[in-house]
C-alpha cells in the first residue's frame, strides 16, 4: 500500500463507496532536479469573508470507529464537525458540516503549528490523514508527528461530511466512448440528467462542491482551530485545492507543499487530453527503451512500439481479439479499448508485466488484465465546476480526438483524461469562474512531481510552480504518481518534510 492509501484508506465516494480518480503507482528513483519559478495571473470577484470571530472554536471528541476491515483510528486522534455555509457568497444562509480529524503534535514544546492536508480524488475523503497519522508504514514520520498537529478533513459532500447523493442508475447504458453523433448526444443527455438528480437529491450543496468552496472551508477550519496560519500539504487534486487557498488566503499560509500537481491554468478539453495523452505516449517509449535492453522483456528484439502500432492497425480493422490461454478468443478489442488498456498498463512501472501482456495481445495467447474505464460519478460535482471541458458537438469531439491521437500516435489517448472530459459533457451545473487573487505575501512554495506522471503530467507541475512569485520544483525521474511516501520515492518525502519543518517565519 502507498502513502496515499493512508490518507484515503478505503477511498469513499461522495455517496459512500468507490475508487479514487488519481490512484497510481511509482517506480524506483533515478534522478532529481530543482528549478525556480515565476509569477502567474488572476481572475473573478469573491464572496465576502467571514471573520475569525464568527467561527466557533472546535469542540473535539472521540473519533468514530472504522468499518471492518479498516483498522481502528489512532488512539491519539480527535474528531469534530465544523459548520460552514453551503454557499460562501451567502455566509448567513444554510450550513453544511465538514468532518475534521486531528492528531496532536507529540512534542508540544517543539510544536511548529498545524499541517492541514488533502489527498485529492477529486472528491476523496481526507480525514484519514489524521486518523492514521501515526501508522508505522503509511503515516507520517515520528519527526513530523512531533512538530505538527496533523489535520485531515472530508471535503464538503464527501465521506463523513454531509454526503452528496445522485441517481447513479441514470448512468446505466452511458456510452463510454461515443462513436457517432447519436451516442455523443446520449452521453450529454445522461450526464445532464445525472447532474439534475444530484441537485434534486443533495440540494443546493451539489452546486457548491468546487475547490474554491473547499478552500474557504479550510480557512473556516483554521479559524475554528484558533490558528493564525497553517501549513498545507496537497496531493494530486489536493494541489488544486492548495492553489485555490493560496489565491484566496495568501497571508494565512506558513508553508505550501504540492505533491503531483494539477495544472492550475484551467486547460481546455483538448489541452487537458493532449497533455495527458502525450505523457502516456512518452511512458510507452520509455517502456520500449527498457525492452530493447532487457533480457526479461517478452518483446525484446521485436520493436515494442512497432508491435503496438500493429495492434492498433488490427484494432482499426476489427481483427484484434482478446487473448486466451489456448489462443485468441472471440472477443474483439477495438482501438479505444486498446488505448484504455495501455493507459492502465503503463500507470505504474511494471515493465516486464506490461510487455508480457502486450506480447499476449500480439500473439493471441496468454492473459491480460481486464480494464474498466469510467470516472467516479461524484467526481463530476468537483471537476465540472472547477474546469470548463465543454465540447460543442460530435464533430468537434471527433476532430479533437484526431489531433490528440496525432500528438500521441502510439497510444492515441489517456483513458483517465478522456473519462474526465467526457463526464462533463452536458453537465447542467456550469463551470465556476476562477477566483481573483487576494492581496498578501505568500511563503516560498514547494512543488514535487514525477517526470512521467499520467495523472498529473510534469507540464502541469511546471505551470503550478510558475503560479507563485517564489517557488521551486523538485522532480524525480520515475514513472508514477504521488511521490510523498516511503519506498522508491522516499527522497521526495524527505524533501517535503524538510521544507515543511525547516521553514522559518
Amino acid at each position: 500500500m502507498t502513502r496515499m492509501n493512508s490518507s484515503m484508506r478505503t477511498t469513499v465516494r461522495a455517496a459512500g463507496t468507490g475508487t479514487a480518480l488519481l490512484a497510481l503507482a511509482a517506480s524506483t528513483a533515478l534522478t532529481a532536479s530543482l528549478v525556480l519559478a515565476t509569477p502567474g495571473a488572476a481572475a473573478a470577484p469573491e464572496p465576502p469573508r467571514t471573520p475569525d470571530t464568527a467561527v466557533p472554536p472546535i469542540s473535539w471528541g472521540a473519533c468514530p470507529q472504522a468499518d471492518p476491515p479498516e483498522p481502528a483510528p489512532s488512539p491519539k486522534a480527535q474528531c469534530a464537525t465544523v459548520e460552514v455555509p453551503v454557499d460562501w457568497a451567502k455566509p448567513d444562509g444554510p450550513k453544511t458540516g465538514v468532518f475534521v480529524a486531528r492528531h496532536p503534535a507529540t512534542d508540544p514544546s517543539r510544536r511548529i503549528g498545524v499541517l492541514m492536508s488533502n489527498p485529492g480524488g477529486p472528491g476523496a475523503p481526507g480525514a484519514g490523514d489524521a486518523l492514521y497519522a501515526d501508522d508505522p508504514v503509511e503515516g507520517y514520520t515520528p519527526a513530523m508527528l512531533r512538530r505538527f498537529d496533523m489535520i485531515g478533513f472530508d471535503p464538503r459532500g464527501v465521506g463523513r461530511s454531509q454526503g452528496a447523493r445522485c441517481d447513479e442508475s441514470i448512468l446505466d447504458g452511458m456510452p463510454a466512448r461515443p462513436r457517432n453523433a447519436t451516442e455523443f448526444a446520449r452521453l450529454r443527455t445522461l450526464n445532464g440528467r445525472f447532474a439534475d438528480s444530484c441537485r434534486e437529491l443533495t440540494g443546493p450543496l451539489a452546486a457548491h462542491m468546487d475547490s474554491e468552496s473547499v478552500a474557504r472551508d479550510m480557512d473556516a477550519i483554521r479559524a475554528a482551530l484558533g490558528e493564525r496560519r497553517i501549513s498545507f500539504l496537497g496531493h494530486s487534486y489536493g494541489t488544486f485545492i492548495g492553489e485555490r487557498y493560496a489565491r484566496l488566503f495568501p497571508h494565512r499560509l506558513r508553508a505550501l507543499a504540492l505533491d503531483s500537481a494539477v495544472d492550475p491554468n484551467r486547460p481546455t478539453a483538448e489541452q487537458y487530453l493532449r497533455t495527458g495523452s502525450v505523457s502516456v505516449n512518452g511512458t510507452l517509449k520509455r517502456l520500449a527503451d527498457w525492452c530493447a535492453k532487457s533480457a526479461s522483456c517478452a518483446l525484446k528484439g521485436q520493436g515494442l512500439t512497432r508491435v503496438v502500432d500493429g495492434l492498433f492497425a488490427r484494432a482499426d480493422a476489427g481483427t484484434l481479439r482478446v487473448p486466451g490461454p489456448d489462443g485468441p478468443t472471440r472477443a474483439r478489442m477495438g482501438a479505444d479499448q486498446l488505448s484504455d488498456f495501455l493507459s492502465a498498463g503503463l500507470r505504474g512501472w511494471f515493465p516486464a508485466r506490461t510487455a508480457r501482456q502486450l506480447a499476449a495481445l500480439h500473439t493471441g495467447t496468454g492473459e491480460i488484465d481486464r480494464v474498466d474505464s469510467g470516472l467516479d460519478p461524484y467526481a463530476r460535482l468537483v471537476m465540472c465546476r472547477d474546469h470548463d471541458f465543454r465540447i460543442r458537438d460530435h464533430a468537434h469531439y471527433k476532430a479533437l480526438r484526431a489531433r490528440v491521437a496525432k500528438a500521441a500516435p502510439h497510444v492515441r489517448h489517456n483513458a483517465q483524461a478522456l473519462d474526465t472530459v467526457l463526464s462533463c459533457q452536458g453537465w447542467t451545473i456550469p463551470p465556476k469562474p476562477r477566483p481573483a487573487r487576494a492581496p498578501g505575501t505568500l511563503p516560498p512554495v514547494l512543488v514535487v512531481n514525477a517526470t512521467h506522471d499520467m495523472a498529473t503530467p510534469l507540464g502541469g507541475a511546471r505551470r503550478m510552480t510558475a503560479a507563485y512569485p517564489k517557488a521551486s520544483l523538485f522532480t524525480m525521474d520515475v514513472v508514477g504518481h504521488w511521490l510523498y511516501r516511503r519506498g522508491a520515492t522516499e527522497k521526495a518525502m524527505r524533501v517535503v518534510d524538510g521544507y515543511l519543518s525547516g521553514r522559518r517565519d
